[in-house]
């Protein structure tokens, strides 16, 4: 089984447009949209969703207001920022409410030598507020670290796994489909990504397909990794702008630490003939192969506009230096 990923080293150069059309070239391959943080291969595949599944993974810390006894533990041990007292307008003393419920657990004292060492005051701070004191916590804020869990006296946090998201199983007009949404602030991409690249596989290994058609994430980081880990190549999609060849190199010298085939295409590479050459030059220096050119053309977008790829529609010559790009990446 052959994997092809398309990356980039900065957003924008054209990636997406690219893999679309490599897919309507294709026809018979699972295609993965890997971009978890922003997808949008499914903006011009516009896939028909057949299985959805929640991604579950690393925890969060709840409180549970009903046995909470607003002793602020978790206030006083979080070092992120994460707990939040609220207070009602009800006239009580909510110090003779922890007093009511303490179990007696010595966690105070066992926590520090000092009785009144920074901690205990902040506990005491935190419980003493002549109002009914209760907390919760910012699941935007928590870390996942688990240190209020385990030294809440009430036992009052739990901690359940955190809801990052959604992966998905689509037909397309180009066949099947794999693509995730990660919830904004959501961790733990690399992993969702993995777990695209899981199903794609068995999709191709059900379905006898030997092509996974990848669109990768932009720039070097954990879903940069976890798309191009053990794929047969990689094809990064680079612009004729400083930004686009000094980005170039980095993503290069990821690809070439692994020991993926990398192939080079240059987008829009009639802006800027000069930094076109001189990325060229570097590619074969580099050892990397040069897949080919694409020239600027405004069909691109029009194709966009319509929900297809490049090559679906009566592109001219843009078209055809996109088929001469996967003819190459094909060999």
């Amino acid at each position: 089984m052959k994997e092809i990923v398309v990356i980039s080293g900065k957003g924008g150069t054209g990636k997406t447009s690219l893999t679309a059309s490599f897919a309507a070239l294709s026809q018979k391959a699972v295609l993965a949209d890997c971009d978890v943080d922003a997808a949008d291969l499914y903006l011009l595949m516009t896939p028909a969703i057949k299985t959805r599944a929640r991604f579950l993974c690393g925890h969060e810390a709840v409180v549970r207001q009903d046995i909470c006894i607003g002793c602020g533990a978790c206030l006083a041990r979080c070092r992120f920022g994460a707990v939040t007292r609220l207070e009602s307008e009800s006239d009580w003393n909510a110090h003779a409410k922890v007093l009511a419920n303490c179990s007696d657990c010595d966690i105070c004292k066992r926590s520090c030598s000092v009785r009144t060492s920074q901690i205990i005051q902040e506990m005491i701070d935190a419980g003493c507020s002549p109002r009914e004191t209760s907390f919760v916590i910012d699941p935007a804020a928590c870390e996942g670290c688990s240190v209020c869990v385990w030294s809440c006296p009430a036992k009052a946090i739990d901690f359940p796994e955190r809801d990052n998201g959604e992966w998905y199983v689509s037909d397309t007009r180009c066949g099947p489909m794999v693509h995730a949404r990660l919830n904004p602030g959501g961790e733990n991409s690399g992993k969702l990504v993995s777990k695209v690249r899981e199903i794609a596989r068995k999709i191709a290994s059900e379905r006898q397909l030997d092509l996974i058609l990848t669109d990768g994430p932009p720039g070097l980081g954990c879903p940069v990794i976890a798309s191009i880990t053990g794929v047969s190549t990689v094809l990064v999609v680079t612009e004729p702008t400083l930004s686009g060849a000094h980005d170039l190199r980095r993503v290069v010298k990821l690809t070439k630490h692994f020991g993926i085939d990398t192939a080079v295409c240059i987008n829009k590479w009639d802006i800027n003939t000069e930094i076109t050459e001189q990325i060229e030059k570097e590619a074969c220096q580099n050892e990397v192969r040069l897949a080919g050119r694409v020239r600027y053309d405004r069909v691109v977008t029009s194709a966009q506009i319509q929900n297809k790829a490049v090559v679906e529609i009566d592109a001219g010559e843009v078209g055809n230096d996109i088929r001469k790009v996967w003819g190459k990446l094909c060999s």
